[in-house]
């Protein structure tokens, strides 16, 4: 074999190593690739994303990054463009009571949250599991576009499977799928005891 193959075929291993060791840090830590292109967003919940030879990182406003392959289907919890604008047309806002006190949310423009919205007012005693989040498996079943959000918001409210009614107290990352039903701003910190939620006036 010619010596300047040899040569070649090093210099294209060494940097197959690199793009793959590039590729995992960026994966398994949800780190931004070092070999990348940034693409910076002026509003909404997405900062920038860096775009690796493999892998996309979406940095959020509040620091939270999230990598995914290029070839994943992959939503950021919020539009890049025109957040504002959808937040005001497509969201409307309804009173959530939690213990007694009331919460303001904002809820998604969907077909489940139309049918949702049918039921209430509703109340319900939401169970306490894994110290993140209160649940109720209502009688009721409701359409559904499940997704992997990927990363959990404080506030949070979600359908998991077409019945099971979901929020969350605690952000953190999922690897399971929901259905967007809102968000609660400001929720405090719950404890782990049973909560009593009133959704609707």
């Amino acid at each position: 074999m010619p010596k300047w193959i040899k040569i070649f075929l090093i210099i294209f291993s060494v940097l197959i190593v690199i793009v793959l060791i590039d590729t995992l840090q960026a994966k398994i830590f949800d780190n931004s690739p070092f070999l990348k292109i940034t693409e910076n967003y002026n509003d909404g919940n997405v900062l920038k994303k860096d775009k690796g030879i493999f892998v996309y990182t979406y940095v959020f406003q509040n620091g939270e990054k999230v990598t995914v392959y290029r070839w994943e289907k992959y939503s950021p919890p919020e539009d890049v463009k025109d957040t504002k604008e959808k937040e005001n047309n497509a969201m409307q806002n309804i009173n959530v009571s939690i213990n007694g006190k009331i919460y303001n949310a904002k809820l998604e423009d969907n077909e489940t949250v139309k049918e949702f919205l049918k039921i209430l007012p509703q109340e319900f005693t939401m169970n306490e599991l894994n110290g993140n989040e209160k649940y109720i498996y209502m009688n009721t079943t409701l359409p559904t576009n499940a997704i992997n959000p990927k990363h959990i918001n404080k506030g949070d409210i979600m359908l998991y499977g077409d019945n099971c009614l979901v929020i969350f107290y605690e952000s953190f990352k999922t690897n399971y799928s929901y259905t967007k039903i809102g968000h609660i701003d400001n929720l405090d910190d719950l404890d782990s005891s049973n909560v009593v939620v009133k959704f609707g006036s």
